[in-house]
């Protein structure tokens, strides 16, 4: 009896200097990026890696936020494009200027969070109809989500970049947001815990008079609340991150994304590590925000999913 606790004691203390290790790896990057932007020139390009600031410094973000400025905001008039002159909308408002990194800062956050929202709107429903509802060719829409999973975005950039255009929405941010609502792994996931709802539930719900829109706010989203965190926490990333996308869409310097307007920054002069240090901290903050406020429901998410069955 003794020998095995004293196993069980010695795995847990294998265990919690594994977890040590691979945390202290996991965040080393994230240390050295917020370190790196507080650096000076100097510690950042030492021959020899300079692990804590020998002086602090904000320097790097006042380069980052004095290098360009745009306005806040551009208000234009909805459709104006159809009956200008020149095919471009139509400006009715203007916003103060300010550093360009803010705008591109608030850019990406509008971008991610509204991607996030009608993602997780259409793919909740979508999810629930093709997991609850029995209707003609619903084998074969599913089928079709789950081939989509496998396409390259590469593959359909050029037609997305037409339709975009066609739609007057190239250069804009909504071009980077549409594309992202229709994700067929938001629809798969959905639909995955979309079946562990017990039917009884719902016909119950019928049976009390409520309407199908009720059934789903009331009865259906409080029991897949776990993976709409966990695919809010999903979208939210692969949004923000999406490089390749906003490159290929957006083309002013006013509607760039944080991660954009700093590459153009470094292509306009030779690199600069401090400014891109202190670009990649400023864009890291808001995913840590998002990840620390839905990490209840991912986990239970998660869990959820390893349990199931």
């Amino acid at each position: 009896m003794k020998s095995g606790v004293e196993r069980v004691s010695a795995y847990k203390v294998i265990s919690i200097i594994v977890l040590i290790v691979l945390a202290v790896l996991f965040l080393f990057p994230l240390y050295w990026i917020v370190t790196g932007a507080l650096k000076t020139s100097a510690d950042i390009l030492a021959p020899r890696p300079v692990w804590f600031p020998t002086e602090w410094t904000l320097d790097n973000f006042t380069r980052l936020f004095d290098r360009r400025s745009a306005t806040l905001f551009d208000l234009y008039i909805p459709f104006s494009s159809l009956f200008s002159s020149n095919g471009e909308p139509i400006l009715l408002l203007s916003g103060p200027v300010v550093p360009a990194a803010f705008r591109w800062l608030l850019n990406t956050v509008f971008m991610a969070v509204v991607a996030m929202l009608l993602t997780c709107i259409t793919a909740a429903m979508a999810g629930y109809a093709l997991a609850k509802k029995r209707f003609r060719g619903r084998a074969i829409v599913f089928g079709l989500i789950v081939c989509a999973m496998a396409l390259p975005k590469q593959v359909i950039l050029i037609p997305l970049l037409k339709e975009m255009a066609l739609l007057n929405l190239y250069d804009k941010i909504w071009a980077v947001i549409f594309p992202t609502v229709g994700w067929p792994f938001g629809v798969f996931l959905m639909k995955q815990f979309s079946e562990s709802i017990p039917s009884e539930i719902l016909e119950a719900a019928r049976i009390d008079g409520a309407s199908e829109f009720k059934t789903f706010t009331t009865v259906v989203l409080p029991i897949i609340k776990p993976g709409i965190g966990a695919l809010a926490i999903f979208t939210f990333i692969n949004s923000w991150n999406d490089y390749f996308m906003q490159l290929v869409m957006l083309s002013s310097n006013s509607n760039y994304t944080i991660s954009l307007g700093i590459a153009t920054l470094q292509a306009e002069t030779s690199i600069d590590m401090g400014i891109l240090m202190a670009g990649a901290a400023l864009a890291a903050a808001p995913i840590i925000i998002v990840f620390l406020i839905f990490q209840k429901y991912f986990t239970q998410g998660i869990t959820m999913g390893a349990v199931k069955g």
